[in-house]
């Protein structure tokens, strides 16, 4: 029986997305490893990262002219890595404080 996670964070993916994991993890594409263990700077994944992004832009429509950016972490850490990565040393930024969770990203930006 799967269970359905409607918390935030991780959610429920396709069994087939699963089992192809499960199939993959300890040889992915033939290379003797998991693609856990490949080089970041390695020509596979170069390609994997290549391919994540061309989908990623054609599924959300994103234009040529947009970064996008893969950054590991939940909600609060991505609070503290956008203003540290995006903005200059003593700029300014501007938020909108939406809530609760706006509110948590405003407080991170201002360490």
């Amino acid at each position: 029986m799967r269970i359905f996670n409607f918390s935030p964070g991780p959610a429920v993916l396709p069994l087939e997305v699963l089992e192809q994991a499960q199939a993959e993890l300890l040889d992915w594409h033939q290379s003797g490893m998991s693609v856990m263990e490949i080089s970041h700077r390695g020509q596979a994944f170069m390609q994997v990262a290549a391919e994540a992004e061309a989908d990623l832009r054609e599924l959300l429509s994103i234009p040529r002219n947009y970064k996008v950016l893969f950054l590991q972490g939940g909600a609060s850490a991505q609070f503290a890595l956008v203003p540290l990565n995006l903005a200059a040393p003593q700029s300014t930024v501007d938020y909108v404080n939406t809530g609760h969770w706006s509110h948590k990203a405003i407080a991170e930006a201002g360490r």
